[in-house]
């Protein structure tokens, strides 16, 4: 299981007892700078005092679990206009807007993909592109967001 899933099953349920939804988590590694960033949302907005409400009690839970064990940053915010889409309600929930998606490896020739999101099914992504509807499995995503 990767570093994200794992920190999101530790967060996710004491962070939506506080009134918020996790969006979703990203653990990046470069070289020997990590980052975790965790997206929240609510149906207010997310405010600054927010983000340290969140990444107060995440710390803790962090702090406690341990579940990485070298130094890292810890960034907590509001997933923004180019939201990025992590699960299969976030690609549910967008249908009809415009996202920019890249993959793992290449399906049909290419890893970029930009249209128009036309859902979710059977664990696939439905995206059309100048006129072609994709099916990219999720298991397979790198990236996804919309465009702002």
């Amino acid at each position: 299981m990767a570093v994200s899933d794992q920190i999101e099953q530790l967060i996710e349920a004491p962070i939506e007892s506080l009134g918020y939804e996790v969006v979703g988590v990203e653990y990046i590694k470069t070289g020997r700078e990590a980052t975790l960033r965790i997206y929240i949302d609510s149906e207010q907005g997310i405010s600054i005092e927010d983000c340290e409400r969140v990444s107060h009690q995440v710390s803790g839970i962090l702090e406690v679990e341990d579940p990485i064990s070298t130094t890292y940053n810890l960034e907590v915010s509001s997933p923004g206009f180019d939201r990025p889409l992590f699960k299969a309600r976030d690609f549910e929930r967008f249908a009809g807007s415009e996202v920019k998606l890249s993959m793992k490896l290449p399906v049909q020739g290419r890893r970029n993909f930009t249209g128009v999101l036309q859902g979710f099914s059977d664990g696939d992504i439905l995206i059309e592109v100048d006129g072609e509807v994709y099916a990219l499995a999720l298991t397979k995503l790198a990236k996804a967001r919309l465009v702002a």
